[in-house]
């Protein structure tokens, strides 16, 4: 069986997205996580979903808990002063050092 490769997504954990297409089209939320091998990430607020838990041992009381579920990477856009944009790498030169660095390609500012 074939290994997964790592989609390179350039978000990361803690970025605020807007949603471009779904459900939850024009909404705002931060990611909660990131999963690289199936190219999905979860978003703060976006997607909730119904999950029926029986009661166990950690959860006494069992019942419907809502949560939120992973969404496409491509269904989500980089907010960079309240406008979605696109991320992009520039490699910059520390003291002969390279560092790779995150920019907005609409207005070209480095993010971190």
């Amino acid at each position: 069986m074939e290994k997964k490769q790592k989609v390179k997504i350039k978000l990361r954990r803690g970025d605020m997205v807007a949603i471009i297409a779904g459900k939850d089209l024009g909404k705002e939320g931060r990611v909660l996580s990131v999963d690289r091998t199936k190219n999905r990430v979860i978003v703060e607020g976006i997607n909730i979903m119904t999950k029926h838990q029986k009661p166990t041992r950690s959860n006494q009381t069992g019942g419907i808990t809502r949560i939120e579920a992973p969404i496409h990477a491509s269904n989500v856009m980089y907010l960079h002063k309240d406008k979605p944009t696109r991320l992009g790498y520039k490699i910059e030169d520390n003291g002969g050092k390279k560092v790779k660095k995150r920019y907005a390609k609409s207005t070209g500012e480095i993010i971190d």
